[in-house]
């Protein structure tokens, strides 16, 4: 047994899964996230956080598809929608449950997160809204999609000489040190169970699991939460015994999920010949360690609901972009686009039914919409490092 929000165990390599005590599906009167408080790892709940994941019936996508129940949901900011995330991004339901959980702790250590960009924005934002410290590993590349809706609070953002990789290395030498916590990627339980309120959300709306969910992956940790919450609603009894089929979609040639998925082992995968992850349409889709063959990982979690992983290229999700935001009318992030992709694929491939129940995941959008409602503010870079420097710059940079 785990215990104080540990993310792994010496004596397992598998993905830590939380139990709760409640085993039924019973949303409370709260706002956003919290209203699924029974399946999160958290006793409070703070009501300036925690924005929720909207989901809706698509007309307009599912007219060009011609498909009878395509259901959408939506992670970004949609007023009209009711969509609130500031972020625009999907990366708000794992932020906002983690830094809550450290509260309920009592823990004096500062999170450190590894980011490409979204989840890094997301902490930012939460962390400036909740006064908790928060120190930010990006790579200098991705430093442009660093901001604020509100003004900054304790976060120190290190630009990383490197990729996602090197951000997750440097990251990882400064939480061994004491004072400090790893975010926990893929192991972070309050991550994974706040993204799998995109599931919930649907089944309190719908009162039914899907079919079949699509969602674009990087490291595929979305894809694993909305499966284990998948399961926790079919313990319940009332909504079937059916596991939703998971759609995950990579943006290839720079698509480790999917390469291993057909069978290509790490060494045979060079991404660097293709120059990954400059050129994608959208490189936060782009994680070389991937939580693929540890227990509960992705593959599991795609055997098991007899999935399927998908590998798009620009074209192709460039054109889903476009035909998205035409149908439905709010723009998305270019990751979701991938998504989209890999629904279109689905049903030309006759993958889904016309009248199978869908769960379109769009993990981020309405950046020109939140334009019209509220300024962004750019977060500073306090410091840059690479591979071959020393986190006791860093050190230096905190204590000073």
């Amino acid at each position: 047994m785990l215990s104080d929000g540990a993310t792994s165990c010496p004596l397992d390599s598998g993905l830590p899964r939380a139990e709760y005590t409640e085993r039924r599906f019973k949303p409370r009167e709260l706002p956003g996230i919290w209203s699924f408080i029974d399946w999160l790892p958290v006793d409070g709940w703070n009501p300036s956080t925690g924005a929720s994941s909207v989901t809706y019936r698509s007309s307009g996508l599912a007219a060009d598809l011609d498909l009878e129940r395509l259901y959408i949901s939506f992670s970004g900011y949609w007023p009209e929608r009711g969509a609130l995330m500031r972020t625009c991004s999907f990366k708000e339901l794992e932020a906002a449950p983690t830094m809550q959980m450290l509260l309920d702790r009592k823990t004096e250590e500062i999170l450190v997160v590894a980011s490409a960009g979204n989840t890094a924005r997301a902490f930012a934002e939460v962390c400036s809204v909740t006064g908790q410290p928060v120190i930010l590993f990006v790579p200098v590349s991705s430093l442009d999609r660093l901001w604020t809706t509100v003004e900054p609070g304790r976060v120190l953002v290190v630009g990383v000489k490197g990729d996602y990789a090197d951000a997750i290395k440097l990251a990882g030498v400064l939480s061994s040190r004491s004072g400090f916590r790893p975010e926990g990627g893929a192991r972070n339980i309050a991550r994974r169970d706040g993204m799998g309120t995109v599931l919930l959300d649907h089944v309190r709306r719908f009162d039914s699991l899907p079919d079949h969910y699509f969602q674009a992956i990087g490291s595929g940790t979305g894809g694993i939460a909305v499966w284990e919450a998948s399961m926790r609603v079919i313990g319940d009894g009332r909504f079937g015994e059916r596991l939703p089929r998971l759609h995950l979609a990579q943006n290839i040639p720079c698509a480790p999920v999917h390469a291993m998925w057909h069978g290509m082992s790490q060494e045979e995968m060079n991404f660097d010949a293709y120059g990954c992850p400059e050129g994608m349409h959208d490189d936060v889709l782009f994680n070389r360690n991937p939580p693929y063959a540890v227990p509960g990982g992705v593959r599991d979690a795609v055997i098991s609901s007899s999935g399927r992983i998908y590998g798009i290229d620009n074209t192709r999700a460039a054109s889903a972009q476009r035909l998205f935001e035409r149908s439905e009318g709010i723009d998305i992030l270019p990751a979701a686009a991938v998504a989209v992709a890999a629904l279109i694929d689905a049903v030309e491939s006759g993958f889904v039914g016309r009248d199978d129940e869908i769960l379109l995941n769009v993990t981020g959008g309405g950046v020109k919409r939140l334009a019209e409602d509220h300024s962004r503010m750019r977060l500073k870079c306090d410091l840059r490092l690479g591979l071959e420097d020393s986190v006791d710059v860093l050190l230096e940079e905190i204590l000073a």
